[in-house]
């Protein structure tokens, strides 16, 4: 039989309990080790990213291409365009951590403090960055001249198109493009017509300010205006140049260049020289009204001080079609109007059709549709001692010499022209756009406008173009409004006599002395060219 011993000597094994705690410490140790290294890891990462990145290439991640770009400042030097070192915000989805929606949510709501309050946010997933951005410091100031950029950095419209590679050569962008526009000049002509706009609800204006020795814009507005900092927020109107790029039938503002056609061509010898002036003109089917009929025999002067419609067209029939087409085409009035800019209309003309009646409706300025600047360039030609040159939107100095030009009108037909011009402000129908002291001369203007292939009466292009100082002219002035509305202060009336003379009024009064023109009482065109043939009695 067997016999089983009990040892009273037995203990428990410890060897393999300690091996057992030694192995799962030794386990813990290493996890901890791998846990510790990872947080390490990380939290080195972020300061390296914090402390070393270099953000400033980070341009790179929001638009590579995007190059630096040359500014554009008005003839003084303040700035239109200028490319600014801009923050920029990228999200890496990739490395993103938190909840992309929480994100977007304080993103938003830390914006008017973004760069510090978004650091402090701790999400690696942002990276700040800084890219070149195009900045319109002026905002919606000549907006449709400057035009602007796309998001690679190239013109789309205005001189940012025309001058686009010159502001992109790394060569020629340390250069800034020098505009002729003063923007005293241009601030004053767009506030005077957006007033006149808001006051008489019309649907667009324009207005240009032009030196007419140099052929200068030193200001051109179209409304309503354009602000290039966000070109797409702007009503799709915004972004058409009504300057250069619309045109309209400008009525009676044509007939002074009819009264000078008639001059060269020896055809009037003085202003006292008579016109059958009837109350309506019939002409084949059609007849030819006045706003101010006569009724009588009238004089040069009183046609032109009464913008007579029946004065005109005979005057323009004396000039016959051939020599009227040859007269406006040496004006550049047949082509898109000479200027800097690729956003030009063409003239509208009665084409095949310009026989006798076209040439008397032209006369008057019917029958053919022109720029406002096309307009301003005439303007300038008839008075600075007739020589047309083009339009520039550049300032003239060494490297950009005054525009060449030709003569249109001869001088002695350019200066008797400023006694006539004077005489509509002081005694016509311009009397409403004269400044004192300023000496203004120019001419108003009310076309009808086409509606279902009809002129009617109910909306109108008024157009006042001016000129001054009259005895030695510097300046030319031309203001436009589209469909404007009577008011009872204009007793019913819309014509540019009472919505579009105040405003050059109004403009050369407030820019003259800017322009080194001080108003002088003393100091006029010779009147005794015109006053003579005047028959005050007959003033309405």
């Amino acid at each position: 039989m067997t016999a089983i011993v009990a040892s009273t000597d037995w203990k428990p094994s410890t060897g393999g309990r300690q091996q057992g705690l030694s192995l799962t410490y030794h386990r813990l140790m290493l996890v901890m080790l791998v846990f510790a290294g990872v947080t390490a890891l990380v939290a080195g990462r972020l300061l390296y990213l914090q402390l070393f990145t270099d953000r400033a290439g980070g341009a790179e991640i929001g638009n590579p291409l995007m190059p630096v770009r040359g500014d554009i400042l008005d003839r003084n030097g303040v700035p239109l365009a200028q490319t600014i070192d801009a923050w920029t915000i990228a999200i890496h989805p990739n490395r993103l951590l938190g909840n992309a929606g929480e994100l977007a949510v304080k993103l938003n709501q830390l914006m008017p403090e973004l760069v510090q309050a978004v650091n402090a946010l701790g999400e690696p997933a942002i990276e700040f960055s800084r890219e070149p951005e195009r900045l319109y410091p002026q905002t919606s100031l000549a907006g449709q001249i400057l035009g602007w950029t796309d998001v690679d950095g190239h013109g789309v419209a205005g001189v940012e198109r025309v001058f686009d590679d010159h502001l992109r050569d790394p060569v020629t962008r340390g250069d800034p493009v020098m505009l002729s526009i003063d923007t005293r000049v241009q601030a004053t002509m767009e506030s005077e017509l957006a007033a006149a706009m808001a006051k008489f609800s019309a649907i667009g204006a324009a207005g240009i300010v032009l030196d007419i020795k140099t052929g200068e814009v030193l200001a051109m507005t179209s409304l309503p205006s354009l602000n290039p900092n966000a070109p797409g927020h702007a009503a799709a109107e915004a972004g058409f140049n009504r300057a250069t790029l619309g045109v309209y039938e400008l009525g009676s503002t044509f007939k002074p260049f009819t009264v000078a056609m008639a001059m060269d061509s020896g055809i009037i010898k003085s202003f006292g020289q008579m016109y059958d002036c009837p109350k309506a003109l019939s002409v084949g089917r059609f007849t030819i009204h006045d706003d101010h009929p006569f009724g009588r025999q009238c004089s040069v002067a009183e046609i032109m001080q009464q913008s007579s419609n029946v004065g005109a067209a005979q005057i323009a029939a004396q000039v016959g079609s051939q020599r009227q087409q040859a007269f406006l085409r040496n004006m550049g009035f047949m082509e898109p109007v000479a200027v800097e800019l690729n956003e030009r209309g063409r003239t509208l003309t009665p084409g095949a059709n310009w026989g006798e009646i076209a040439t008397m409706t032209v006369g008057f300025g019917h029958g053919i549709a022109v720029t406002p600047l096309h307009l301003a360039l005439g303007y300038a030609a008839l008075f600075n001692g007739g020589i047309w040159r083009p339009a520039t939107l550049v300032k003239v100095g060494p490297n950009h010499p005054v525009p060449e030009g030709h003569r249109v009108y001869t001088e002695e037909t350019s200066y008797r022209m400023r006694a006539l011009l004077r005489l509509v402000v002081t005694d016509g129908t311009g009397r409403k756009a004269d400044a004192p002291g300023y000496r203004i001369g120019g001419k108003t203007g009310t076309a009808e406008k086409l509606a279902g292939g009809r002129y009617t009466g109910a909306a109108v292009v008024t157009t006042f173009a001016g000129v001054f100082p009259m005895e030695a002219p510097r300046y030319v002035v031309i203001c436009m409004l589209d469909e404007p509305k009577s008011l009872p202060e204009t007793f019913g009336f819309h014509t540019a006599a009472w919505n579009v003379a105040p405003v050059v009024s109004r403009v050369v009064g407030r820019i003259g002395s800017l322009l080194g023109v001080q108003p002088d009482p003393t100091r006029d065109a010779n009147m005794a060219e015109v006053l003579p043939y005047i028959h005050r009695e007959e003033e309405h």
